[in-house]
C-alpha cells in the first residue's frame, strides 16, 4: 500500500471518530405563547410532551388546562378546567406521551394522575393524598417507558412510584435524604430507550439514575453554576441519541447517559434562546427539542445543527504522508 492509500485509510477512521466526538449544537428555531388565558397563551407552562404526528402538548398550569399545537406552534385545541372532577385540574404540572398515544398528566394539587386520549377524552385516573402505595403528596413529574410502564415523581413523599398503563401500583423506591437513592423534593423523571430511569433530584442539586426496577446505578451534579453543576434542576428528558437534558434555572445542560457533561445553551432573559426558569423539555426526534419557558409564558424550540468538524489532527495526518 503506497503512502497516499495509507493516508486515506487513516482518514477514513479518524473522520467518523472526530464526528462522534463533536457535541451537537442546538440553535434557536422558533417560539410561541404570551401571558394570558386565550388560545395559545399561557400562565405558567410547566410541562411539554410530543405525541404522534409531532403534536406538541403543553400543560398550562395557571389556566388548569392542556393545550395542543402543531410542530411549529399553531393552536389545535385544549381540554381541562379548574376543579377536582374527571378531566379537571388543580395545578397540573407534568405530562408524558405513551407509546399507545395516550397522554398522562400529573394533577398535582389533586394528588393524582389522569390520562386521556390524544384528543383529550378522559380515560381514567388514580391517586389521592397520602403516603400509602399509589397515593401521592404533590406529585410533579411523569414519564412513560417504551413498554408502557408509568413512572411518577412523588415529590412530597420523596420517592418514585411506578404503575402499569391503567394505574395499578407496581413498585416504589426512595425516601428523604441525601444518600444514594434518596431524594429531597425530586421534580422531574425521564426514561431512556434502554429503560433506565433518570430523576431530577432538585433540592439535592443532582441527577440520579436507576434500573427500570429502581436499583441505583449512579448520580452526578452539585450546587453551582459551572458546567455540570446545578442551581435548580427541574425538568429532565432523554433524546433518542441518547443524551440526558436537564433544565437548570436559566439554561439547558446536556450529558452522556452516565453524566459526563456535553454542552449547554441559554442565559437569563426574554429574547430568543434565553430563559426565565425553563422547567420541561421534550423531543420529537434528535432534530428538535421543545422547552417550556415558565416565567416567559412561552414554548421555545431549538434545532440540532450539524456541528462543523475540522479536527486539527487531520491536517497533521495529511502532512505525514506528503
Amino acid at each position: 500500500m503506497n503512502k497516499s492509500n495509507v493516508a486515506l485509510a487513516i482518514l477514513a477512521v479518524l473522520v467518523p471518530l472526530a464526528a462522534q466526538a463533536s457535541p451537537p449544537r442546538y440553535v434557536y428555531e422558533g417560539q410561541w405563547g404570551t401571558e394570558g388565558s386565550g388560545q395559545g397563551q399561557f400562565i405558567f407552562p410547566t410541562g411539554v410532551a410530543v405525541g404522534a404526528g409531532d403534536v406538541v402538548y403543553v400543560v398550562d398550569s395557571g389556566n388548569n388546562r392542556v393545550q395542543h399545537f402543531t410542530a411549529t406552534g399553531s393552536y389545535r385545541g385544549e381540554w381541562g378546567t379548574a376543579g377536582a372532577g374527571d378531566g379537571e385540574f388543580k395545578n397540573p404540572l407534568g405530562i408524558a406521551a405513551a407509546p399507545s398515544g395516550n397522554l398522562y398528566v400529573v394533577d398535582s394539587f389533586n394528588h393524582r394522575v389522569q390520562y386521556f386520549t390524544s384528543s383529550g377524552s378522559f380515560l381514567g385516573k388514580w391517586g389521592a393524598e397520602g403516603t400509602a402505595d399509589g397515593r401521592f403528596r404533590y406529585p410533579e413529574g411523569v414519564a412513560v417507558a417504551p413498554n408502557g410502564t408509568v413512572y411518577v415523581v412523588d415529590a412530597g413523599n420523596n420517592r418514585v412510584q411506578r404503575f402499569n398503563a391503567a394505574g395499578s401500583f407496581l413498585a416504589k423506591w426512595g425516601s428523604t435524604g441525601t444518600g444514594d437513592g434518596k431524594f429531597l423534593f425530586p421534580r422531574g423523571v425521564a426514561v431512556a430507550p434502554n429503560g433506565r430511569v433518570y430523576v431530577a433530584d432538585s433540592t439535592n442539586r443532582r441527577v440520579q439514575y436507576f434500573t427500570a426496577a429502581g436499583s441505583f446505578l449512579g448520580k452526578w451534579g452539585s450546587y453551582g453554576t459551572a458546567a455540570g453543576q446545578f442551581t435548580l434542576p427541574v425538568g429532565i428528558a432523554v433524546s433518542p441519541r441518547p443524551y440526558v437534558f436537564v433544565t437548570d434555572r436559566h439554561r439547558m445542560q446536556f450529558f452522556t447517559p452516565t453524566g459526563s457533561y456535553v454542552g449547554e445553551w441559554g442565559q437569563r432573559g426574554e429574547g430568543p434562546g434565553e430563559f426565565t426558569d425553563p422547567v420541561a423539555a421534550a423531543f420529537p426526534s434528535d432534530a428538535r427539542v421543545y422547552v417550556a419557558d415558565l416565567r416567559n409564558a412561552r414554548v421555545q424550540y431549538f434545532e440540532c445543527g450539524n456541528p462543523a468538524v475540522v479536527p486539527a489532527s487531520l491536517g497533521r495526518v495529511k502532512a505525514l504522508f506528503r
